[in-house]
């Protein structure tokens, strides 16, 4: 069992939606969550002109999905290092989609060259692993060559890295379901998963395109994931809400109405509407494999 962890937040100017430290007892490490609007007000610190790693945080005009951007800064020959490569993506007019920041450094200066490619790799490759946010980054990092003692020490900071980036209220590295619950499975199928929830089901003929949708779903704390490989119906109308049509339209879907990736909703009723395309309880409409509804297992 995992072990309870005290995590210290100090909002550095009294506002819960400025700027955030976070420290760990034990950790090295040092975490801030940084408005972009704020970041004038950071030219005092002298930790954020270490080196270290970074991320931009927004939302993409194109898709409206949320986006992630992962960075290194180096030393400077002026002694500016992450502070400063921030306010370089700051003036650019290009990178205009991003709204806050967050920084990874440590409380002794202690990352080189080598270290900060590392995490980067590292970090880049969780993120896109995940599959929350789009991943901006063109190229996949550099990831060095370090040592397997030196590994060993940078993959403790990555975990305690992923613990604080969830507190400062972004799960760009946590999959919407486990890997064991991405797969989809038949509906006469019982698979062992590593989730207290069982997996559900939705099948359903779809007569105005002769198709027959086939789901494949979970609940987890944050909703109800429809799961990659499931097939949509190609069709909708205008019984399902504005919010679960868009989903639709941005969704990655193939030409044979097959999802492509895990889909996050904020209901069972809405991941049923947006597999069918139309009206429908989500509640009774998701069954396991041996035919109990979500509505069945709710009174158990």
């Amino acid at each position: 069992m995992a072990r309870g962890k005290s995590i210290n937040l100090f909002l550095m100017d009294g506002n819960a939606n400025g700027m955030i430290k976070c420290t760990l007892a034990n950790w090295i490490g040092i975490a801030y969550k940084i408005p972009r609007t704020s970041l004038d007000k950071c030219k005092n610190r002298t930790d954020l002109k270490q080196t270290g790693v970074y991320f931009l945080f927004g939302v993409s005009d194109t898709t409206g999905k949320s986006v992630v951007y992962v960075g290194q800064a180096g030393n400077r020959k002026n002694g500016e290092g992450i502070l400063n490569r921030l306010l370089e993506h700051k003036r650019n007019p290009k990178e205009d989609y991003w709204t806050e920041a967050v920084v990874f450094t440590t409380s002794n200066n202690s990352f080189g060259p080598t270290e900060i490619s590392y995490l980067e790799n590292r970090f880049c490759n969780l993120a896109v692993d995940a599959k929350r946010y789009e991943v901006k980054n063109g190229n996949d990092p550099s990831l060095g060559n370090i040592t397997e003692e030196k590994e060993s020490e940078l993959e403790d900071f990555i975990e305690y890295a992923e613990l604080m980036m969830g507190t400062l209220g972004h799960k760009v590295f946590i999959p919407y379901t486990s890997p064991a619950a991405t797969a989809v499975a038949a509906p006469d199928t019982c698979s062992a998963l590593d989730n207290d929830e069982p997996e559900m089901y939705l099948s359903r003929a779809i007569k105005k395109s002769s198709i027959t949708v086939k789901a494949t779903g979970r609940q987890t704390s944050e909703g109800f994931v429809v799961l990659k490989g499931s097939i949509i119906s190609p069709d909708d109308d205008n019984t399902i809400p504005p919010g679960v049509k868009k989903l639709r339209q941005a969704s990655q879907i193939d030409s044979d109405h097959v999802l492509q990736e895990d889909v996050l909703l904020g209901s069972p009723s809405s991941a049923a509407m947006f597999v069918i395309g139309k009206s429908s309880n989500g509640w009774t409409a998701w069954k396991t494999s041996d035919g109990k509804t979500l509505h069945d297992l709710e009174n158990a």
